[in-house]
């Protein structure tokens, strides 16, 4: 199996934690987001919208998009779950998910910002204005539904935490203030101790370098 991304894409951290709380064993294929390889016609010609991240299994099948990655993942390897038994539960892990994955990075990935300074000539200042107004306001609502213990929604990792910490990341990466957000803070933090996470993290990535 081969999962093609790019080590500060957090669509591909989260499925790279993933595959790792699975332990499941995976290939790492850099697609570089910065020198445009997700531009060209041999890309597109396996991922439609020019992204990243893709999974290539064993099959020979070639899936995009994260969310639907995750849920093929969760399937396919039931165990240990990353998601709880109650569908209760489920649903309310599955809408932090969503404001992340829905709600924040659509509007704070590279083909957003970059359309911000090419098509309406948003100056850097105003691009991390709007990155930072984002963020701040999916983890208002995030913080409000977390009750760490230690992780998202408990004692074990799961689909929640793999949404929040790469998110974590971005906010860091351009010096969003967290100070507000001790909940999301202390998932951060629980989930840096975990072995799956730290071999996700983008420093630890082949391509970091």
């Amino acid at each position: 199996m081969k999962l093609h991304g790019y080590f500060r894409s957090s669509a591909a951290y989260r499925v790279r934690i993933a595959l790792n709380l699975k332990g499941v064993p995976y290939e790492h294929a850099t697609v570089h987001l910065l020198k445009g390889e997700h531009r060209t016609e041999a890309w597109r010609a396996r991922h439609p919208q020019g992204r990243v991240p893709a999974l290539e299994t064993d099959e020979g099948a070639f899936l995009i998009q994260s969310p639907a990655i995750l849920e093929w993942i969760e399937e396919r390897w039931p165990r240990p779950p990353l998601l709880p038994e109650d569908a209760l539960e489920r649903a309310r892990v599955r809408a932090v998910c969503a404001i992340v994955a829905c709600d924040i990075h659509p509007l704070n990935n590279l083909a957003t910002l970059g359309w911000l300074k090419e098509r309406l000539g948003a100056d850097q200042a105003a691009v991390d204005a709007w990155y930072a107004h984002w963020i701040t306001e999916g983890f208002a609502a995030i913080e409000r539904l977390l009750a760490p213990g230690p992780y998202a929604f408990g004692e074990t990792p799961g689909m929640a935490d793999l949404h929040i910490v790469p998110q974590v990341f971005n906010a860091r990466r351009f010096s969003v203030p967290l100070e507000a957000f001790p909940r999301i803070r202390a998932v951060d933090e629980a989930c840096a101790a975990h072995p799956a996470f730290a071999a996700a993290a983008p420093e630890n990535q082949p391509d970091a370098a």
